[in-house]
């Protein structure tokens, strides 16, 4: 086991963020309204029969609590618009949502994060919504985590120097001569990116106005050098491209860049987007770069996001499933709820669901317009996942074990093969508060390579269910043993998921990872939609998935909502917090 080098104290550092799936378990009592206390990092439930009553209209009426439509709802109430969140479960956050069971709280799906603790800024999206609404998240800070490959451990950590002694250590002179080429081609487009903040984007003319703002910073970044064909392709195509520009060859090398590109977006090398990996290993290995957990888990997060909306005024309301959308005279202007309340939208109906999930249950038949219900059928969607939430004795465990381990069974048939790759969190080596004392709590899945065609049509509580449960989760504690040997000994409290989970609990058309949007062969929707009033945010949305991407998508939608000379005064406010 390698040690990993950790320290506690307040996050100061910039970076990026990576998406895992997410289940809720059952057994939490309906009929709750989640709400943030003013204590930070702190929740309390109270009945809904004393929440504040569900608004019969707001300027901005927002579908889901993931950290999408909590990102729009945060910036659209920094804006002035009255604001309200529906969220059909008892707990916000969607894909980002915790649960508690026994004494330990389990995060859901994103446990791995960078640039989003409290103090200092960050081009991070998540950040700047949180800077924006007055909030902070306060983290543990560290600086790696663990591979297992075929080849052996592969010791990550957030600085090139050791990056390159393990590429040598297992690809040779020749990977860490490739990879500084391929740093090399990266640094115009990294920079480009840094200086085209999500916070600046609209869609409609007026970005042209607001993303202005960085014309000057962009241009020097250097990305146009080669030409605007090169650019182009830099910044819209498959980092596939820059491999070929840097002319990588080496096995290893390409093997651990797909996985990367795999574990960031679901697809790789391929299909990733360019600026996503040069502006994710950019940031990765500046020389003050970290990486965060959130004390207290994802729900400290939420929670503060929760906290940012209801001191501008919004709310957000659990438990308030919506049944469609409303309509009249072809526009989107409202929501009907389960309960057959309606809330009108003065401005914009959001929609934090997928965009499969919106144009099939959400926007009535007769109301869905061609190109939408085109569009929703043209997104490719990725695998699902198998999860395991497990609470174990800790006693005689390393103190090194560290939070996070990614295991890849083999190369063979590509790193996207059918569960061939786990990741493996545990956020209690960080953050003992999250496990009952001397116990460590887990959340290992294979994420977006578990097919949920194996699935479909199985019933949930059969025999044949629980036998399928038992059998697909091997994968996952064998992966685990890599890590923890006797980690089924050791397990006191089990919890499987499954791609019906999945779908059941986040709402998720066929528990789907999210759009396998191949970069350079398919365009991303937009917030922008067909139907009038009606706008989109999450990760089936530019700029896809990925925490920093999901706030990004929600900063773009509100965005779109303000008047471009809003949009511009809370761009001068960013840069003066």
């Amino acid at each position: 086991m390698v040690k990993m080098r950790m320290r506690m104290r307040v996050s100061q550092s910039r970076g990026f963020g990576l998406r895992g799936g997410g289940f809720r378990g059952p057994r939490l009592r309906l009929g709750c309204e989640v709400v943030a206390s003013e204590e930070p990092g702190r929740r309390i439930r109270r009945d809904a029969s004393v929440a504040p009553p569900v608004p019969s209209e707001a300027d901005v009426v927002v579908i889901g609590s993931g950290i999408g439509g909590l990102c729009c709802a945060a910036v659209a109430a920094k804006y002035g618009f009255s604001v309200a969140v529906l969220e059909s479960h008892t707990i916000p956050g969607g894909c980002a949502h915790s649960f508690k069971r026994e004494g330990y709280e389990f995060d859901s799906g994103p446990s791995f994060f960078a640039g989003i603790g409290a103090g200092g800024k960050s081009n991070n999206a998540l950040k700047q919504v949180l800077d924006l609404v007055g909030e902070e998240v306060e983290c543990a800070e560290y600086r790696g985590w663990n591979a297992h490959l075929p080849e052996g451990l592969f010791a990550c950590e957030n600085n090139e120097e050791s990056y390159l002694r393990e590429l040598r250590k297992y690809g040779g002179d020749d990977a860490v001569r490739e990879w500084k080429a391929l740093s090399a081609a990266m640094g115009p487009l990294a920079r480009s990116a840094e200086a085209l903040s999500f916070a600046s984007l609209r869609n409609d003319a007026f970005a042209a106005l607001t993303v202005g703002r960085s014309g000057k910073a962009f241009a020097k970044s250097g990305i146009l050098n080669e030409g605007p064909l090169d650019a182009m392709n830099q910044l819209n195509g498959p980092f596939s491209y820059l491999l070929e520009k840097a002319n990588v060859r080496n096995e290893f090398l390409r093997n651990v860049i797909d996985l990367e590109c795999f574990v960031l977006s679901g697809m790789v090398a391929d299909g990733t987007l360019s600026p996503e990996m040069a502006y994710m290993y950019h940031e990765r290995h500046k020389p003050d770069s970290k990486l965060d957990y959130p004390l207290g888990g994802c729900r400290a997060i939420i929670d503060a996001l929760i906290r940012g909306i209801e001191k501008l005024g919004g709310t957000v309301h659990c438990g308030k499933h919506v049944e469609q959308i409303a309509f009249s005279g072809g526009r989107a202007t409202g929501v009907l709820l389960k309960s057959g309340q309606r809330v009108s939208a003065k401005k914009k109906v959001v929609s934090n669901a997928s965009v499969w999930d919106t144009y099939s249950k959400l926007v009535p038949k007769s109301e869905l317009p061609g190109e939408a219900s085109k569009l929703a059928h043209s997104v490719p969607k990725l695998n699902s996942f198998m999860h395991l939430h497990l609470g174990i004795d800790g006693e005689g465990l390393p103190d090194d074990l560290g939070i996070h381990h990614l295991v890849v069974n083999s190369w063979e048939g590509g790193v996207d093969a059918d569960q061939n790759v786990v990741n493996i969190s545990i956020p209690s080596t960080l953050d003992p508060s999250l496990a009952p004392r001397g116990k460590h709590l887990v959340h290992a899945y294979t994420a977006a390579n578990e097919p949920y065609e194996v699935w479909e049509g199985v019933e949930r509580g059969t025999e044949e269910y629980n036998a399928m449960k038992e059998e697909r989760s091997q994968c996952v504690w064998a992966a685990l043993e890599r890590v923890i040997p006797d980690v089924r000994e050791r397990t006191e409290l089990k919890l499987v998921g499954t791609p019906l989970t999945h779908a059941r609990f986040v709402r998720r058309q066929s528990g789907s990872y999210g759009p396998g949007i191949a970069a350079g062969k398919q365009s991303w929707p937009t917030a922008n939609t067909a139907i009038d009033g009606l706008l989109l945010c999450g990760d089936s949305t530019f700029p896809g998935i990925g925490v920093p991407a999901v706030a990004g998508s929600g900063f773009i939608a509100a965005n779109s909502i303000a008047s471009p000379f809003q949009h511009l005064k809370l761009l001068e406010t960013l840069d003066n917090l």
